[in-house]
């Protein structure tokens, strides 16, 4: 089978690929992606896995005319986990000095990533996107390019790596409040239950289940409900921004949140100074746990994280008012400390936060199961279009899903 081409490329590789090709649709992609770069290929062999967890096997003869549209289409087929069989061992360079590497260093995906050094494969640790691959003492760690330390061995070209794609799972769906005959609630309910059983699946596994969170969580009252998951032992930590900490604890001294009342959605009289109301009591106190060990601060969401000892970490932003004494303003630390917490997630539970969402999103591994809640579905199409095969995207109110969540939650230890 050939790709239809005029001409008589000059250039020729075999690369192999393996996993659920077709399920996927990497096999399809594996093929555009050879007719993109004005190449042809050839299928030498498929094997089709027979079961659900079987691998099917893909041997592929490809053609380029020229070298560097040969090089173009590997990086290409690479990242769809199509490598050469005959590449060797990857090729290092040494760094020159902190934070730069040479110019033909290989850029990593969230997939898993193996490069071959004096013919062992290793496994690149720490796995996300976009960061570079440094062998060390027989070992192979994913770094971010301020991590980069000069006379690092830094991975480069395309040549002795292999990237695993996850395989997608059949019953991914994405769910939205739309006009027909299905119901909306019926589809957020099934959302509900998905979701939970990914909960009990990684607490069976000892893995941590995440939740990055907006203000929106309390604008919409979700904030009861994620306190109560929080108390029951459901959320091993919480990722959020200043925001989130200041209009929970605003609720919970003033009753408001942005100046408007919980318990009737009106605009309480001088209630737009609530939340630096809430930012300076909680300076009063030294800190939200201070705020907490004082008597001051007793209930929502930063209330039960400190009484259940559960970690949060608050990244601050150009426009946040305060900011709380709690909350990171370098970005580069606040980043690090995201991480350090991401890296046993099992599940991470994305709720009603664009920028906490995407950016947790690019410090993930494809195989960290993703549930990205949000009313606006640019939010969970973005999230779910980083190469997850395990994202689920709920279109729909934040507060009605963690209240249905925490409901069906209810009757389950952790």
């Amino acid at each position: 089978m050939a790709s239809a081409h005029s001409g008589t490329p000059a250039f020729t590789e075999v690369v192999e690929a393996q996993g659920h090709l077709i399920d996927s649709h990497i096999m399809e992609r594996i093929f555009d992606t050879v007719v993109e770069f004005g190449g042809r290929f050839e299928v030498e062999r498929f094997s089709i896995g027979r079961t659900n967890s079987e691998p099917s096997h893909l041997r592929l003869r490809v053609e380029a005319p020229s070298h560097e549209q040969m090089e173009k289409m590997l990086g290409q087929l690479l990242g769809l986990g199509c490598s050469p069989t005959d590449a060797g061992d990857a090729e290092t360079k040494v760094a020159e000095k902190d934070c730069c590497v040479p110019e033909d260093f290989y850029s990593t995906t969230n997939q898993r990533t193996l490069v071959r050094r004096n013919g062992q494969w290793l496994e690149a640790h720490d796995q996300r996107m976009d960061a570079m691959v440094v062998v060390r003492d027989g070992e192979a760690y994913c770094r971010r390019l301020r991590d980069i330390k000069k006379d690092d061995a830094v991975v480069v070209g395309t040549r002795g790596i292999r990237v695993i794609p996850e395989a997608k799972e059949r019953d991914r769906l994405a769910f939205a409040f739309m006009s027909n005959e299905i119901s909306s609630e019926r589809q957020v309910e099934t959302a509900v239950a998905q979701t939970a059983a990914l909960m009990r699946q990684a607490r069976r596994e000892g893995k941590d289940i995440i939740a990055v969170a907006g203000p929106v969580v309390v604008h919409t009252g979700g904030g009861v409900a994620l306190s109560k998951m929080i108390r029951s032992g459901w959320i091993s930590a919480l990722l959020a921004g200043n925001a989130l900490a200041v209009h929970d604890i605003e609720a919970a001294l003033f009753g408001t949140s942005l100046g408007v009342r919980q318990t009737d959605g009106r605009q309480e009289e001088h209630g737009h100074r609530n939340h630096m109301r809430a930012i300076n009591a909680v300076y009063h106190a030294g800190s939200i746990a201070g705020a907490v060990e004082s008597g001051r601060l007793t209930s929502g969401v930063m209330y039960e994280c400190v009484k259940a000892g559960v970690p949060f970490v608050l990244a601050g932003s150009l426009r946040d008012d305060g900011p709380l004494p709690d909350a990171i303003t370098d970005m580069n630390e606040a980043q690090d400390a995201y991480a350090a917490r991401l890296k046993n997630a099992g599940v991470v539970l994305c709720l009603s936060s664009m920028l906490h969402s995407i950016a947790t999103g690019n410090m993930l591994p494809a195989w960290v199961k993703v549930v990205c809640v949000d009313i606006n579905p640019a939010v969970p199409t973005k999230v779910s279009d980083r190469g997850t095969g395990h994202a689920i995207g709920v279109v729909t109110d934040v507060g009605l899903f963690l209240e249905l969540l925490a409901r069906r939650l209810d009757t389950e230890a952790p």
